[in-house]
């Protein structure tokens, strides 16, 4: 990618951001200069798109944090996420054989973890579908009071946007490397934490993926969208954007593939960025 100073960007056509570690500082708020920044930029008929991790049943709170619906990048890419209308507008997922065979080789290669699966219905709350299942072995990352405790066969016993794997006491990257060679072109894994968490998508599947696919509905070429994030979730997608911006506190890989670092989450990283352009 070209690099451009900074100073001489021309204004974007559409802004993409993560959420935790990101938009959000550590006590998960979106503080008032970030929705003030943001405000302005959708004032300025400019598209505001989350992309993120977190599946739809959680954008609610951030939503209520910005103050408006926007469209959204969920599950990594798996998801297209409309949380003006609630409705899922389109879905990537790993179907129930890939499923099984991910199952026993992560059981294998990573004695003692546990599997989760996320799956997505027609809404954020679908109340027809289960939306999080866990393995008896499954141990959060983080407090999730929507998980349903089943059987390991039950966990992929239907397609998913996203398998888990939970090996605590294990660095996520050191799981994503004794993994990412036995599962290949299978599925595509990631992590949006060190402790002890990977992610698998659908081959192909990322947040770039998703961006693109938005990008493409709204009619915006890539080179003149500014993407921001901070894990190797965002890599991809900070890798396509013509401009992506890791933030001060962000994983090496991400601050790898940056065109330029912001300021951390906690110090308005996102808004001093966007002030260039929305005021």
């Amino acid at each position: 990618m070209e690099e451009v100073t900074p100073l001489y960007l021309p204004k974007p056509k559409m802004v993409a951001t993560d959420v935790d570690g990101t938009l959000i500082d550590h006590d998960e708020r979106v503080t008032a200069r970030t929705k003030a920044a943001v405000g302005a930029l959708i004032t300025d008929g400019v598209p505001f798109v989350l992309a993120t991790g977190r599946p739809p049943r959680w954008i609610d709170p951030v939503v209520d944090e910005l103050g408006f619906s926007p469209l959204c990048v969920c599950g990594n890419g798996s998801v297209i996420y409309d949380s003006a209308t609630d409705r899922v507008l389109g879905s990537m997922a790993l179907e129930v054989a890939t499923l099984a065979w991910i199952a026993d080789v992560a059981e294998r290669a990573l004695p003692g973890c546990g599997l989760a699966a996320e799956r997505v219905g027609a809404s954020a709350h679908d109340a027809v579908t289960p939306q999080f299942v866990s393995s008896p072995l499954y141990e959060h990352a983080w407090l999730n009071p929507d998980d349903t405790s089943v059987a390991r066969e039950e966990v992929i016993d239907a397609p998913a946007i996203k398998m888990l794997i939970r090996l605590p006491g294990a660095r996520s990257s050191d799981m994503r490397a004794v993994l990412a060679p036995l599962v290949g072109a299978r599925a595509d894994i990631t992590y949006s934490t060190e402790h002890g968490l990977i992610e698998l998508s659908a081959p192909g599947v990322t947040k770039a993926s998703g961006l693109a696919t938005v990008a493409q509905r709204l009619g915006v070429a890539a080179e003149n969208i500014v993407a921001f994030g901070d894990m190797p979730n965002d890599v991809p997608m900070l890798a396509m954007a013509g401009h992506g911006v890791a933030m001060r506190n962000a994983h090496p890989e991400a601050l790898a593939v940056a065109d330029e670092v912001a300021e951390s989450n906690s110090d308005d990283g996102v808004a001093r960025i966007l002030e260039r352009w929305w005021v």
